[in-house]
């Protein structure tokens, strides 16, 4: 017999296959979007009163959403709970095998389940739902097949059926996992419009990503207490310079004898005072500074702070915490949202 030579297999298996063209491969990639776009766009004549009935079961329920499915559909079921999670339903994946080897534990009776399956059949699957039934949790099935055992045990269906697969040979599940994907983003948003979920909802969530800096506000990053650079009115230039430099910021603040915020000191406001040729080491930093400074909310987003300084062409801003109110709550730099990721408005 012949001795196998791993080197010319490989070989073999690194050749182009020359009857698949460069032509082909564009019309392959869009005859692939088509059928699985068809397969969600399929699905919309199938939204019923069983699929508005699971949204309402779903957001009255008061324990967790436990999301359960083997290979392909699991994997689309992790995916599924971690929008529901993101979104403001709380919600976990189970997997099927581990739950008949001691995780079912971790479902309670106020809790809903939602098992993906496109055949129906899949026995890991199936051999845990009778269990779940006893222990009085709900089931919502996402399945390819109304004759099937997961049709049998599910309290809400639904159908997620496709007329084929995006595989050439029917396959490997591409349309179907798509349509479950889906239906599952379907109703993760109808929860979350249900639940009033808003944007600043989604920040607490996502407090380490991009999201979360989205919503960052002036309050969370500002300087406060002895990080504010502060003189009073009756000031003079050494004290002022002395304020402006061991803050480092640039600038200082001027506050009244009832700590309102007067007016601002820039490096600026320094040189002309210098250049005026007066007595200025006796000027007080009433008579330095820019009066009416501008200001921002302390609540404000860090977005829009950082437009107001690139509107106003200025590189900080004293925040304040209500808007007839001239107490300074602290102050943010330009460097300091640049720092936190805000780039833009």
């Amino acid at each position: 017999m012949e001795k196998l030579n791993l080197n010319k297999l490989n070989n073999e298996l690194d050749k182009p296959d020359n009857r698949f063209m460069d032509a082909e491969i564009i019309a392959t990639a869009s005859e692939v979007l088509k059928i699985e776009a068809d397969s969600i766009v399929n699905l919309i004549g199938r939204l019923d009163a069983d699929f508005q009935k699971a949204v309402d079961y779903l957001y009255n329920i008061k324990g967790k959403v436990v999301l359960t499915g083997m290979g392909k559909s699991g994997i689309i079921a992790r995916k599924i709970s971690s929008t529901l999670a993101s979104t403001g339903t709380p919600s976990f994946f189970m997997h099927p095998a581990e739950a008949s080897h001691g995780d079912l534990g971790m479902i309670a009776s106020d809790d809903a389940v939602i098992a993906l399956s496109y055949s129906g059949y899949t026995k890991e699957l199936i051999s845990i739902l009778p269990v779940i039934k006893l222990v009085g949790a709900g089931i919502i099935s996402f399945c390819g097949n109304k004759t099937s055992p997961l049709f049998e045990l599910s309290d809400y269906f639904f159908d997620v059926s496709v007329d084929k697969e995006a595989c050439p040979y029917n396959i490997a599940p591409t349309a179907s996992t798509a349509a479950q994907l889906a239906i599952g983003d379907a109703l993760a948003m109808c929860l979350l419009k249900k639940r009033n979920f808003l944007e600043e909802d989604f920040a607490r969530l996502h407090p380490g990503g991009s999201i979360g800096k989205k919503f960052l506000k002036v309050k969370d990053i500002m300087h406060t207490g002895d990080g504010i650079p502060l003189v009073k009115e009756t000031s003079r230039l050494n004290e002022t310079i002395m304020e402006m430099t061991s803050k480092r910021l640039g600038l200082t603040g001027v506050v009244d004898s009832s700590g309102n915020l007067k007016g601002i000191i820039v490096d600026g406001d320094l040189r002309r005072a210098m250049l005026a040729k007066e007595d200025v080491l006796n000027k007080s930093a009433a008579e330095i500074m820019t009066p009416e400074p501008k200001v921002i909310l302390e609540d404000a987003l860090l977005s829009s702070a950082l437009k107001k300084m690139e509107d106003l062409k200025i590189t900080a801003l004293f925040a304040i915490e209500a808007e007839k109110e001239m107490k300074p709550a602290g102050v943010i730099h330009i460097h300091d949202i640049i720092k936190a990721g805000i780039t833009s408005y």
